[in-house]
């Protein structure tokens, strides 16, 4: 919200937030908009955009809601829990002709942009392996987060998400042929993900030609530092990888590599959290619609399912 607005590029109406302490502060950062009490309200109001960022359990409907009023979404990831709530979504924006974003942020900071423009380029040749992890020290701090129904999945819904959708971006949405993975819960497998959430998990996937993928996620692991974040690209003509510092969740280096030589792309500082709503508010300001490449959101939630089994 407040990138939104420092972007100057839209005026905050209203808010609705059922903590009183969130809705003030949210008050506070735009002051003179209206607080209301629901959704239905806030689409009274007259809105160009909406941003959701509720429990996921709600994303679907609610942004079904507000396109089918007109309004264009962006919407905390994941869109929906499973391939068939992301797109109902993706045909009702289609249907209403309105813009959707989802806040998939990762795709925003300077050292993926770069590195992708790389490996898009063909300078690292043909892609054939990747490797990509985050691992959270911590555990989310709500607790719907826990409970398979609101949440839709654990750690992979939460941050296994990104790695799916920075790899598939990267490489231009390739197909994914095959998916193999282990899911556990306080170090037990996991054989119904219904019945809990994981907290570990890993999977492998194999992308058209033939790329070789592995994922791996967690929350509440003992990795001797507050995260570990990376995406690591393997090619016949060289390699490179987008890291965080020293545990970081928000600084990162991107570096390409030939041999046993690098150089470095990108490194902190980059504002780049909010980089993701300001380039949706900034397409809709400029009258943008439909975009065909929100259906690229149910090629990620469809390999999610399949993570899921």
């Amino acid at each position: 919200m407040e990138a939104i607005i420092r972007s100057e590029t839209a005026q905050v109406v209203g808010v609705a937030d059922p903590g009183e302490a969130a809705a003030r502060e949210a008050q506070k950062l735009a002051p003179g908009c209206a607080r209301v009490d629901s959704l239905d309200a806030l689409l009274e109001l007259g809105l160009d955009g909406l941003v959701i960022a509720t429990p996921s359990a709600f994303h679907a409907e609610q942004s079904i809601q507000a396109l089918e009023r007109g309004v264009a979404v962006f919407c905390q990831k994941p869109l929906g829990r499973s391939q068939e709530e992301n797109q109902r979504v993706v045909d009702a924006a289609r249907a209403a002709d309105r813009l959707l974003g989802v806040d998939l942020s990762y795709r925003f900071t300077s050292g993926m942009r770069l590195l992708r423009e790389r490996v898009q380029a063909g300078v690292l040749g043909h892609i054939y392996a990747a490797n990509l992890v985050f691992h959270n020290a911590y555990g989310p701090d709500k607790a719907w987060f826990y409970d398979p129904k609101l949440a839709g999945g654990g750690c992979v819904m939460d941050l296994g998400i990104h790695l799916v959708d920075l790899v598939l971006w990267v490489l231009g949405f390739p197909e994914v042929r095959r998916v193999s993975s282990q899911l556990f819960a306080q170090g037990r497998p996991l054989s119904r993900p219904t019945d809990a959430v994981e907290d570990y998990a890993a999977a492998q996937l194999e992308l058209a030609p033939g790329t070789a993928v592995q994922l791996a996620c967690s929350w509440k692991l003992s990795a001797g530092c507050d995260a570990v974040i990376e995406a690591s690209f393997y090619g016949t003509q060289g390699g490179a990888a987008f890291r965080n510092v020293n545990g970081s969740f928000y600084d990162f280096t991107a570096e390409v590599f030939r041999g046993t030589s690098r150089e470095r792309l990108a490194e902190p500082p980059d504002a780049w959290g909010g980089r993701a709503a300001v380039d949706w508010v900034s397409r809709l300001a400029q009258g943008a619609r439909f975009d065909p490449e929100s259906e690229r959101l149910v090629e990620v939630a469809t390999t999610l399912d399949r993570i899921y089994g």
